[in-house]
């Protein structure tokens, strides 16, 4: 309707047919607005639809000052990222970054440029392996940076007693749950000299979620790494979460021994040739 330079009112909305509406969403959805089909549909609009200047984005060739303003930091791919993304994908962020929803905005512009900055093809095999089957370091030179963001997730099982006391704050150690935190932050810095075929990336966000179930007897750790890289972050979350969880493990072990350590997994990555994978817990 924007691109159509037409306004509906949500009234005339609610009294269009059913396939007219299915037709209007159809049509903002495609990549090139058709405006005179958009037209044929409002012919039946009651009240009328009112007649506005029109928003054809397809001829901005760089994003509105005003959208990278409200980005801020995330704004570093913007200019990258703008020409690939279809006309409602960009209206989708300037009606965000107009209503104020920051937060939003964010994390629907993250989600667009890991994928349109995204490279085509995965690369084949093992890379960590030379063709002889030596191990070796990947030459990531030649590949662009892009946002990478990955998230892991284990689980510390104890006795309902111990988990009452981390969560109560009363373990004899002091604070289990924020030194767990900062432990894994800086655990997530070290990954590339604790794991030999790492590179060093330049880590944007470390984030330790720690969520305690007392009556269950646990500690889940959820880790997440970000980056503007060329190389992906999966290790610095998986080490962040494993970190995390021992020094759970070692503030807690006084009381409570027998602590088990549960399975450490990779939850998502995102960004990169391979795109985005997600974990089917089932």
């Amino acid at each position: 309707l924007d691109q159509a330079g037409r306004k509906l009112s949500l009234g005339a909305w609610r009294k269009l047919s059913l396939e007219g509406r299915e037709r209007l969403v159809a049509l903002g959805s495609s990549d090139e607005v058709d405006c005179a089909a958009v037209f044929e549909v409002l012919v039946d609009a009651e009240p009328a639809a009112e007649e506005i200047a029109p928003n054809d984005d397809r001829e901005l060739e760089a994003p509105p000052l005003e959208l990278g303003a409200a980005l801020g930091e995330e704004a570093a791919d913007l200019s990258s990222a703008w020409p690939r993304l279809t006309q409602i994908e960009r209206f989708a962020l300037q009606h965000l970054a107009k209503r104020q929803s920051f937060d939003r905005l964010r994390v629907a512009f993250r989600e667009l440029s890991v994928r349109v900055l995204a490279d085509e093809e995965p690369a084949p095999g093992l890379t960590h392996l030379s063709e002889r089957g030596e191990a070796h370091m990947v030459d990531v030179g030649d590949k662009p940076p892009s946002l990478r963001r990955a998230v892991a997730r284990t689980v510390l099982k104890m006795k309902r007693d111990t988990a009452r006391k981390i969560q109560d704050g009363t373990a004899a150690k002091g604070d289990v749950l924020a030194t767990a935190r900062i432990a894994g932050i800086m655990a997530a810095k070290q990954t590339p000299k604790l794991i030999p075929l790492c590179h060093t990336v330049a880590l944007t966000r470390v984030v330790i979620e720690l969520e305690v179930d007392a009556s269950a007897g646990q500690v889940v750790v959820t880790a997440s790494s970000e980056a503007r890289d060329r190389t992906g972050v999966e290790m610095e979350a998986m080490v962040a979460a494993s970190v995390a969880l021992m020094t759970i493990f070692d503030m807690c072990k006084g009381v409570d021994r027998g602590m088990v350590i549960g399975r450490l997994r990779l939850m998502e990555k995102r960004g990169g040739r391979s795109g985005t994978w997600l974990r089917d817990e089932g």
